[in-house]
C-alpha cells in the first residue's frame, strides 16, 4: 500500500510541476471553463475535434497540485481517444475517484492506465472535486455547453446539487 501511496505522490507532484498540454490550443473547436470555489482551481480545457476523434487537448489555468494533475494526466490519456471511449473513461474515472466501483479494496481497471493514481483520493471527499473538475469540464467540452462547469453545481457523485 505505501508503494501506491509513494506513487500516487511522485506522479502527482510531476505532473504539478511539469504539466503536459498546458498550453492555450489554437486550433480548437470545443472549449469549456470550469471553477471549484472550494479549493480555487479555475481551468480551461481546449479539444480539437475531427469527428468523433479528439485530435488534441489541451488545458491552461490554476489551482492545487491534485487538479492540475488530474488535467495534465487526463490530457495525455485522451489526445487520439474516440468520444465513445473518452466517455468510458470519463465514466471510469468518475466512479475510481468517488469510490463507486465497490469496496476500496476492489481492483482499478486495467484501461485506466496511469489515471489509476487517483483511486486514493475517494479516501479524502474535499478532494474529490479537485481531482475530478478537469474531467467534467472536458465533458462540457466534449458536448460543446459554453456555460462555465464548478464544482459547486454537482455533489460528490456528479449529479446537480439539489438547491433548498
Amino acid at each position: 500500500m505505501n508503494d501506491l501511496k509513494d506513487l500516487y505522490q511522485e506522479v502527482i507532484l510531476d505532473h504539478n510541476k511539469r504539466p503536459r498540454n498546458f498550453c492555450k490550443l489554437q486550433q480548437a473547436n470545443h472549449h469549456a471553463e470550469g471553477y471549484n470555489p472550494l479549493c480555487g482551481d479555475h481551468i480551461d480545457i481546449y479539444l480539437q475535434m475531427e469527428g468523433d476523434l479528439i485530435k488534441d487537448i489541451s488545458f491552461e489555468g490554476s489551482g492545487c497540485a491534485i487538479s492540475k494533475a488530474s488535467a495534465s494526466l487526463m490530457t495525455d490519456t485522451l489526445k487520439g481517444k474516440t468520444r465513445e471511449k473518452a466517455e468510458t473513461l470519463f465514466d471510469g474515472f468518475h466512479q475510481m475517484v468517488t469510490g463507486g466501483t465497490g469496496p476500496a479494496g476492489k481492483e482499478i481497471p486495467q484501461e485506466m492506465g496511469k489515471l489509476a493514481v487517483f483511486s486514493g483520493v475517494r479516501e479524502f471527499p474535499a478532494r474529490v472535486k479537485c481531482a475530478s473538475l478537469a474531467w467534467h469540464t472536458f465533458h462540457a467540452a466534449l458536448e460543446n455547453r459554453h456555460e462555465a462547469v464548478s464544482t459547486e453545481e454537482e455533489d460528490l457523485n456528479g449529479k446537480p446539487a439539489q438547491q433548498s
